[in-house]
């Protein structure tokens, strides 16, 4: 199949952040199938664009065998402010469809397209009619519920007009794949999805870099070079945007702060700046910022720390999302200090493989933390406990074969 990927975060090689798209894709290269991907020019979390792509509306190139990539341009507003956000959004939807109407000139046989942001559907619904071929819309987040739960979208107008996207879409997409059981619940429970064209292909974990790096990766250098040793060190590796919420990590650092606790927080976004302001006019010395690296390298600061923190704002959208970071964490062997109600707590209370503790109240947090000082035992057992599930229901190479299938399926009914 030749398939036509809609998705403004395809990451660069060795870019930070989640790797999903960029994975699955390589994948199905590799049993022989062809992708075409439209994706922006500005990362996500750093909200930069590449130099390479300076003064460029569009550049296209070889990806990886099978894959050709054609980035089209977003606006540098993008992590600036919310009307910065939106002009990003916006940017990308015009440049998009030029990309896809006169650069994806190729016969193909379906579209793919991945939300947030819902603005990209426009790009789907669009291509998909000139194109006269089938969209598989890909939910990965629920938009607008989400934008509004964490106060990014206040706009009535804009409100309205986001529903009226989000209908559409689930109306003209031949599939609806979702990432969590949660999200198909609400789609057909509250949006009127019927059963049969739903999907649920999640997140996963890429075990063969985990593993790769279980055997022969020696974290120690790593815990001395940040002064972990002789600590409880806590990683988190993700966004630190709104919808993170990562202030609550600081408050509980803050509570902490005498005792042999260590905070590990590696990523970029919009707060980080307001983040580390906080941390320096605390004067909390048990915080250490690292900036965005490579999914590898990213593994290695897991690895290098006893905890693993997925943590999101507290809202009742994100009951509905599975963490990306939870899965790399149980790949690692490390315990989940998960942040985050309904399915993702589902996920680590079901596997033994974390402790919950409750969004936004940093002393709920510091408890747990201080439960995990007290038992090692608790944090091996954990640890092993989410590797082994993990490994038997979220490999990304099982996950990716379910999917091509059933896009295959998809192909031989129209």
């Amino acid at each position: 199949m030749h398939i036509l990927l809609i998705h403004q975060y395809f990451q660069e090689k060795d870019d930070p952040g989640g790797l999903r798209w960029n994975a699955m894709t390589k994948l199905w290269a590799q049993q022989g199938h062809r992708i075409t991907v439209i994706a922006g020019m500005t990362h996500y979390t750093k909200g930069i664009r590449h130099p390479k792509y300076n003064s460029k509306y569009t550049h296209s190139e070889e990806f990886d065998q099978g894959i050709r990539v054609i980035r089209t341009h977003v606006s540098d507003d993008y992590n600036t402010s919310f009307r910065g956000r939106l002009k990003a959004y916006f940017s990308f939807v015009w440049s998009g469809l030029y990309g896809g109407l006169f650069k994806a000139r190729d016969h193909y046989d379906l579209i793919v397209v991945s939300s947030p942001p819902l603005s990209v559907g426009i790009i789907a619904l669009t291509l998909s009619f000139f194109k006269r071929i089938p969209f598989v819309l890909e939910i990965r987040d629920l938009w607008p519920e989400s934008a509004i739960d964490t106060g990014v979208l206040k706009n009535k107008m804009l409100i309205r007009w986001s529903f009226r996207l989000e209908r559409r879409l689930y109306r003209k997409a031949n599939k609806i794949n979702v990432v969590t059981p949660a999200m198909r619940e609400v789609l057909i429970a509250k949006k009127n999805v019927h059963p049969d064209r739903i999907l649920y292909i999640p997140n996963a974990a890429d075990l063969d870099i985990t593993e790769h790096l279980l055997q022969h990766y020696d974290p120690s250098a790593l815990r001395e070079q940040l002064g972990l040793n002789g600590t409880l060190s806590l990683c988190y590796v993700g966004a630190h945007g709104v919808a993170n919420h990562l202030e609550q990590i600081i408050e509980a650092a803050e509570l902490l702060k005498a005792e042999p606790v260590r905070f590990v927080l590696v990523g970029d976004g919009m707060q980080k700046k307001h983040l580390m302001q906080s941390t320096q006019d605390k004067k909390l010395q048990n915080i250490i910022f690292i900036d965005a690296v490579s999914k590898e390298q990213a593994l290695q600061y897991i690895l290098a720390c006893d905890i693993g923190m997925s943590v999101l704002k507290k809202a009742d959208t994100f009951k509905t999302v599975y963490s990306n970071k939870t899965f790399d964490y149980m790949a690692c062997k490390k315990p989940v200090l998960m942040a985050i109600d309904g399915i993702s707590r589902e996920l680590v209370e079901s596997a033994d493989a974390g402790v919950f503790t409750e969004p936004e109240n940093p002393a709920d947090m510091a408890e747990k933390i201080r439960r995990y000082m007290q038992d090692p035992a608790l944090r091996k057992r954990q640890g092993e406990n989410g590797y082994a599930y993990v490994k038997k229901h979220f490999d990304r190479k099982v996950l990716a074969a379910q999917y091509i299938d059933a896009l295959q399926n998809l192909k031989q009914k129209q």
